[in-house]
């Protein structure tokens, strides 16, 4: 160690992975066990520490700990509803060590409704003040659609009272079950309601019918796209440019959508200046590279399916249906890291049963 290291202390090394973490964790973790049993300076001693550590494995991993028992410390690695951390919060807790008085854990766990109270934003949650029932949609039998009543609920600070609701829902339900189960939620108030109200302590063994139902249904259900017919699909957009798409227009017509829920699109945008808001060779076949590299390793009979793709001015989208939103979310994220400086690739993933989001490509 030099003079100045010595002096100034010297910087831990950057992590790379999820090794590096748990071994820079390891040299910390008695100091960090002393702060938390001890209820010492959390913040500065722990939790100034943690953060930018994790930022480095993946950003937007969160957390929170207190003792579990009198004797270990638990650490709740949360993506505070982030679907696309998920799989990065579970795969770096599935590499930590055995650590004698830790407990390490991915994601809120489910609780018992007795124990769950919220208090956020002046509004207290619990099982007293909350009920809910299902809306049924005849033309979409699989979507899972609630409505919440809160007792409480101020029409003016309907936000801050769903986020309450969600919170609740985290702890209640844990946070996987309340981030996949739900397609859709409306909180309202118990005024002019006609419909007869659910006990919210019966939510769960609604959700866990409804999902078993659901597997039941789809379960082994996958497609085979080889022979599938594409459609070519040419438009103008509201400014003015030209829209190109290319589009599996069988698997549209496929009555079993609801069997992949996850609509994964890749956005990919480039300077398109100089041929009129289209790629010029060079970029076109780079882009058609990333497409063939991510439908490689998404591949249809995994439950992954190339819906197709759309090229606008300056952007490509390409377009998938999912059964699962793990391999996507991390197949992007390597995208991300890989083509940095060349594009500034984005993309998102969300529930969509019907796959709504490319009704406009459907033959009319």
């Amino acid at each position: 160690m030099s003079f100045l290291d010595k002096i100034l202390g010297k910087n831990d090394a950057p992590i790379q992975s999820n090794k590096d973490f748990w071994n820079w964790f390891l040299k910390k973790e008695k100091e960090f066990f002393k702060i938390v049993k001890n209820r010492g300076n959390i913040h500065q001693g722990f939790f100034e520490k943690l953060a930018p550590k994790l930022d480095e494995v993946h950003y937007g991993i969160y957390f929170l700990t207190g003792m579990f028992d009198d004797n270990t410390v638990e650490l709740i690695l949360t993506p505070d509803g982030a679907i696309r951390n998920i799989y990065a919060i579970e795969e770096l807790v599935n590499a930590a060590p055995k650590m004698v008085g830790w407990k390490i854990t991915a994601l809120k766990p489910a609780s018992d409704i007795k124990d769950v109270g919220i208090e956020y934003e002046n509004f207290k949650f619990d099982k007293e003040n909350l009920k809910f029932y299902p809306n049924i949609h005849e033309g979409y039998p699989d979507e899972i659609d609630l409505t919440i009543v809160y007792n409480g609920f101020v029409e003016e600070e309907k936000g801050k009272v769903t986020n309450g609701v969600y919170i609740f829902l985290d702890n209640y339900l844990g946070e996987l079950n309340s981030l996949t189960l739900i397609d859709n939620m409306n909180v309202v108030g118990p005024n002019e309601i006609s419909e007869e109200l659910i006990p919210i302590e019966k939510l769960k063994d609604y959700l866990i019918w409804r999902e078993k139902e659901f597997v039941e249904k789809y379960e082994g259900t996958r497609h085979n796209t080889e022979n599938d017919n594409y459609s070519s699909l040419e438009g103008t957009a509201k400014d003015g440019g030209a829209i190109i798409a290319i589009i599996n227009s069988d698997i549209l017509q496929w009555d079993k959508k609801a069997s992949h829920p996850w609509v994964f699109i890749i956005t990919i945008p480039f300077d398109g200046s100089n041929n009129s808001g289209m790629p010029d060779k060079e970029t076109y076949q780079l882009l058609n590279e990333i497409e063939d590299d991510v439908v490689l390793e998404l591949k249809d009979l995994d439950g992954y399916l190339n819906i197709g793709r759309e090229t606008r001015t300056n952007k490509r989208e390409i377009f998938f249906a999912c059964k699962d939103f793990r391999k996507p979310t991390k197949i992007a994220d390597e995208l991300i890291k890989k083509f940095n400086g060349t594009f500034e690739i984005s993309y998102e993933i969300y529930k969509d049963k019907y796959w709504r989001t490319f009704r406009g490509y459907e033959p009319r």
